[in-house]
């Protein structure tokens, strides 16, 4: 039986609750966890603590009746299967900050754009003086801002909680009710951990069910999918035709004049609208809107080559979105830690829009024979740095070379936005270079 709110108070008051994960998330509970008068015991794998921090055995188990997990435990992992074996009851961390939050939940998903989607719609309801706050995968975590809501429960009773939920939030989730759903659209990604296309899909429907069927909407390639595979149905007022091409005149000028992050667009305005918020308002919001770091950005221009900052492209989808918008191939610097899929069929579909490839990371080996089949120019790099030396070698003035991984970056780098500072600052060091000839 899923455990209910008095039921969590119950085991907050009963014994140190156990907290899987140091990081953001893990210490967004700690802060609620403070906030609620408990107390939290952190377990992480890779930190070197000392008094079994790093390693949850089954003595610890029988101690902690309540676990609070990172995204980054997948259900399987044997700290869970240890910790429900000794009975104890495990929650995410967005569904433990759910059990607190009194806000509304405005939940944003998708394989691509669902960062962007989340801080335009934050940005747009604030345009609007709504109390709104970017949180879940984006922003602070949903426990931080739940303790907030404890903290100030007046000045925050109308907030709304526009949450960002990846697949590895989304799979497990019992206790979040989202009080609208947007799911910008679905491909393949994350193919490491869930077992195939249909798991993926599965995970993220999840926040199907937890949403009133009136309150959801879907992109076009979500109803597509979904009307081959969906374990339920998707009424015909919940598609949004996310993938029309259309220029609007108004959005000229706004990071959604096109296609991908038209997309976003669509899907927000389709929720503005059934909440009764004027249009104008929102294309107003849209044209005061930035996107954050990372995401197709231009970098410089240096000696007639333009370079591009995508290091926040981790699948396969937002990559070909990327070469997709520009109007001649370009110089493509690609590669990382694998998350699975089908990687020839990902190299076979760029083969249109790219010059030659850059490759890089952990998956180069496997680019390379994938581009060797397809035909493909490449040039195997032994890092970042390569990369960047090999595409100034081999670009010619008006081509643009485009960091657009389609990885992740933790086969050698912190993150994604460690990735794309690195290029950044060779990419400047390049224009340094380019003054003092």
């Amino acid at each position: 039986m899923m455990p209910d709110h008095a039921s969590i108070h119950r085991l907050l008051a009963t014994a140190p609750v156990a907290v899987f994960g140091a990081g953001v998330s893990g210490r967004g509970v700690l802060e609620l966890l403070d906030r609620l008068g408990a107390r939290g015991v952190v377990f992480d794998e890779k930190a070197p603590g000392k008094d079994g921090v790093n390693n949850f055995t089954p003595d610890q188990a029988r101690l902690h009746p309540l676990v609070v997990y990172s995204p980054g435990f997948p259900p399987g992992h044997p700290w869970l299967v240890r910790a429900r074996e000794a009975g104890a009851v495990c929650l995410g961390e967005l569904d433990f900050a759910a059990l607190f939050w009194r806000g509304r939940i405005i939940a944003i998903t998708g394989t691509n754009g669902k960062t962007t989607l989340t801080e335009f719609l934050t940005h747009a309801l604030r345009s609007v003086g709504r109390d709104a706050h970017a949180t879940g995968n984006v922003g602070d975590p949903f426990s931080r801002l739940a303790a907030a809501g404890l903290a100030d429960p007046a000045g925050m009773s109308g907030a709304v909680a526009v949450c960002e939920v990846s697949s590895f939030q989304a799979e497990t989730l019992q206790h979040l009710r989202p009080d609208a759903l947007l799911w910008t659209n679905f491909a393949e990604d994350h193919l490491e951990r869930h077992p195939g296309m249909a798991a993926y899909f599965a995970a993220k429907w999840k926040l199907v069910t937890l949403t009133a069927p009136s309150s959801v909407l879907v992109g076009t390639s979500v109803a597509r999918f979904a009307a081959g595979s969906a374990p339920g149905t998707l009424p015909d007022e919940s598609i949004v035709f996310s993938e029309v091409k259309t220029p609007d005149p108004r959005l000229v000028g706004t990071v959604f004049a096109t296609q991908p992050q038209r997309e976003n667009f669509l899907l927000a305005a389709a929720w503005w609208r059934r909440t009764g918020l004027s249009d104008d308002a929102l294309v107003a919001a849209a044209k005061s809107f930035r996107l954050g770091r990372h995401r197709l950005a231009r970098v410089a221009e240096i000696d007639g080559v333009t370079w591009w900052n995508d290091s926040k492209a981790t699948n396969f989808h937002a990559v070909e979105a990327a070469v997709a918008g520009f109007a001649a191939p370009v110089l493509l610097i690609v590669g990382g830690k694998s998350k699975g899929g089908d990687l020839a069929g990902f190299v076979r579909r760029l083969a249109p829009g790219v010059r030659r490839l850059f490759l890089i990371g952990e998956t180069g080996p496997l680019l390379a024979a994938a581009c060797t089949a397809a035909g493909i120019d490449h040039v195997a790099c032994p890092g970042l740095a390569g990369a960047v030396h090999e595409a100034t070698v081999s670009a010619r003035p008006g081509e643009h070379v485009l960091l657009s991984p389609g990885f992740a970056s933790f086969d050698q780098f912190r993150n994604y936005e460690d990735r794309g500072n690195q290029f950044e600052s060779l990419v400047n060091n390049l224009g340094v270079s380019s003054t003092l000839r």
